[in-house]
């Protein structure tokens, strides 16, 4: 897959997710095998008014090349800005955000709410167009708004019209959030209209993939040129190779052991506690460690047992001792190691 000038493969994507793929969820993403992964969706307006804790994550670095920063915002002016800085910070590529449908993002007229006006849509997509000539700029949209309205089949063509590289379709309406189905029928009517208007640029699928079977069927029912992984990646950075090894060669590798998914989440503690500082990084570990074990014998107690970590000492005693509750052990669960957990 080629966006812009920039070469893709495989042809598999992490999707942007706030408070997930910040520096070191990327990274052991690409180290399994993503083609290209993307920033936690980063407000325009922060950038504007300088916040510190929002430069701080512009932190991509070599190692995720190429490496896109997606930002949010409703303004053109304010899009534009933003856009040249991330550029100037260096990253390799833009992308806009039209499908968060979050209330805190979406009633300040950012996010999906574009998408319920076209015309404001297309002024911030031209303004980040002609503000950073020099990377790819692409956009991720919803279906629409709300099932009144598929408006994504028109708005991807327009889009490319102003010269955006690339499209991303999550084939919910904002309305839906996480719930139902995803309709893969409007990816593949979107294409349609890409093709009806001569535009040949990538088309990427997002929806209810959460396996290799699940990208192949989305690339042949919908004819889209990717696919971009989500929630399912979450605990699971082996699923983007996975999915782009199976695509390539039809190999399906198994899923990770417990021994795999305990090595690789000690890695990402390692990795956020480098980047953020022990005490900040344990604090979002909480929240992110959990779900490499899903599906394991005793989870909701490794899960409580990462709550009550402040030190990486005492993250590795939980992963230490999660190998062995995990595998049939009776005894309670302990933290070992963890001096803000061990009695004075």
């Amino acid at each position: 897959m080629r966006i812009g000038n920039l070469d893709i493969w495989p042809n598999v994507v992490l999707a942007p997710m706030a408070g997930i793929t910040a520096h070191p969820f990327r990274v052991l993403c690409k180290r399994q095998g993503a083609g290209l992964v993307v920033t936690e969706l980063i407000s325009s307006h922060a950038i504007h008014y300088k916040n510190q804790k929002t430069f701080g994550m512009f932190d991509w670095t070599d190692e995720e090349r190429p490496a896109f920063c997606q930002l949010f915002g409703g303004d053109p002016d304010t899009m534009a800005e933003a856009a040249r800085v991330v550029v100037e910070q260096g990253c390799d590529g833009v992308d806009i955000n039209m499908g968060c449908w979050v209330p805190k993002v979406a009633k300040t007229g950012a996010g999906a709410a574009l998408l319920k006006d076209l015309c404001q849509a297309e002024a911030v997509v031209k303004a980040v167009v002609d503000a950073v000539p020099e990377v790819p700029v692409t956009v991720k949209v919803r279906s629409g708004w709300d099932s009144k309205d598929v408006t994504a089949i028109r708005f991807a063509r327009a889009a490319a019209d102003i010269g955006v590289k690339a499209v991303t379709v999550h084939a919910r309406f904002a309305s839906q959030g996480f719930s139902g189905e995803a309709d893969w029928g409007v990816i593949a009517k979107v294409k349609e209209s890409l093709i009806g208007g001569g535009f040949d640029i990538p088309l990427i699928g997002n929806g209810d993939i959460e396996t290799p079977q699940d990208a192949r069927r989305m690339l042949e029912e919908t004819g889209c040129d990717a696919v971009m992984i989500g929630r399912a990646a979450m605990g699971n950075p082996w699923l983007l190779g996975r999915i782009g090894l199976y695509l390539e060669t039809g190999a399906l590798t198994p899923d990770p052991t417990l021994s795999e998914r305990i090595a690789v989440a000690r890695e990402h503690a390692r990795l956020q506690v480098k980047v953020q500082g022990e005490f900040i990084g344990c604090k979002e570990l909480r929240g992110l460690l959990g779900h490499y074990f899903k599906g394991v014998h005793g989870a909701p107690r490794i899960r409580q047992a990462l709550t009550q970590v402040t030190t990486l000492a005492g993250v590795e005693a939980v992963l230490e001792n999660a190998s062995v509750y995990a595998e049939g052990a009776r005894e309670p669960f302990h933290l070992t190691n963890d001096p803000a957990t061990t009695p004075a």
